[in-house]
């Protein structure tokens, strides 16, 4: 079905305009009403629970008169249940519009449907405009509704021989400020932030997401540690704006389902070999930021360690994304191809490793 460049411009700005809704448990939305001649009538997006959504914010600016026979271009399939607001669908067919246009199929269980009562009710709808761009917006969200729990990215940084660590433990710093800054920079455009006793004890991370000159950024992902023993009273991650999260880390799984349970959508995870490995053998990772020094360090101190392969057939196959030159490291963006082999529910060791071992390969580098 074709669309018309109006619509397009239409669709940049409805992406552009959901960046300014709030992150969390609801989805961040934008859309745009035109009149037939392609001419912008208002604007309007989602501000957070219990507000109204996106399309009905727009709809709200308008008479009823100057609504009548416009095109909706909104950046996720208009809902269809009655939760905290009524349905955007029945909103939109009530006001008069003509036809929709939208980016990303909305996957819910209960707010999904939102076409089919449109083009039910003789709207015209297209789907799926800019839809790359628009599920890269809604990526945590649509994880959240697809899987049931939080997007994980786990993060490390790497001599190019695979190495965390020299031989004598220390890593500060094998990336450059500009790899480093890359990290903060991620870290707060995460929910929560995810380190394991072991390194909490050995290094005394702050978690926290820090500018150049090492002051807090406006947004801090949430400090999670998992493993049995205690924080320590003086422990950096004590400080944190945000008061820590403490976890056992057997079941990992449990661990995301509890933070979902608190709005969590984003879990940067950032806690060194024993528990990034953890992540990756339960198969609960989406993505993966590999920071790769041009340095050769040498040693046993691997930024990754045992990930559930015995064999070069069971081998975790990664699909690239993107290559990025930061300073003089590179930064290698992959995501994790589906593992036949792992078992859902599988109770993870994690915690008890991450208890057991100091772990000196774990990074003191980029915290």
């Amino acid at each position: 079905m074709t669309v018309t460049e109006a619509e397009r411009d239409a669709m940049r700005r409805a992406l552009a305009l959901a960046l300014n809704g709030p992150r969390g448990i609801n989805p961040q939305v934008g859309a745009v009403l035109l009149s037939p001649d392609g001419r912008v009538l208002a604007e309007g997006w989602h501000r957070g629970a219990s507000t109204p959504h996106a399309e009905v914010d727009a709809l709200s600016k308008l008479s009823p008169e100057a609504v009548r026979g416009a095109t909706a271009v909104v950046s996720l399939e208009p809902c269809n249940h009655t939760g905290r607001t009524g349905p955007c669908a029945e909103a939109l067919i009530a006001a008069g519009v003509s036809r929709v246009v939208y980016a990303v199929d909305d996957p819910g269980d209960h707010s999904s449907g939102g076409a089919d009562r449109l083009r039910a009710a003789g709207v015209e709808v297209v789907p799926g405009l800019f839809a790359d761009e628009g599920a890269e917006l809604l990526e945590s969200w649509l994880t959240v509704q697809r899987l049931g729990r939080p997007h994980v990215t786990v993060k490390w940084a790497q001599s190019l021989d695979g190495r965390a660590a020299a031989s004598d433990g220390t890593s500060q710093w094998i990336t450059g400020p500009e790899a480093r800054a890359d990290v903060h920079r991620r870290r707060s455009a995460a929910d929560a932030i995810v380190a394991g006793i072991g390194t909490v004890l050995a290094d005394d991370p702050a978690l926290t997401a820090r500018d150049a000159a090492g002051g807090l950024l406006p947004d801090q992902p949430v400090p999670v540690v998992l493993g049995a023993r205690p924080v320590p009273d003086g422990a950096a991650v004590r400080q944190h704006p945000l008061p820590h999260l403490q976890y056992d880390g057997r079941d990992l799984r449990a661990v995301l389902g509890d933070l979902r349970e608190r709005g969590v959508q984003r879990v940067f995870v950032e806690g060194g070999p024993v528990v990034a490995s953890a992540f990756l053998r339960d198969g609960i990772v989406d993505e993966v930021l590999a920071y790769v020094a041009p340095v050769l360090i040498g040693g046993d101190r691997l930024a990754v360690g045992d990930v559930g392969v015995g064999t070069i057939g069971d081998a975790q196959r990664l699909d690239v994304k993107a290559v990025e030159r930061l300073g003089e490291d590179l930064l290698v963006i992959a995501t994790p191809r589906p593992r036949p082999a792992v078992v859902a529910g599988h109770r993870s060791d994690a915690g008890e490793r991450v208890a057991a071992h100091r772990s000196d390969a774990e990074q003191k580098g980029d915290r």
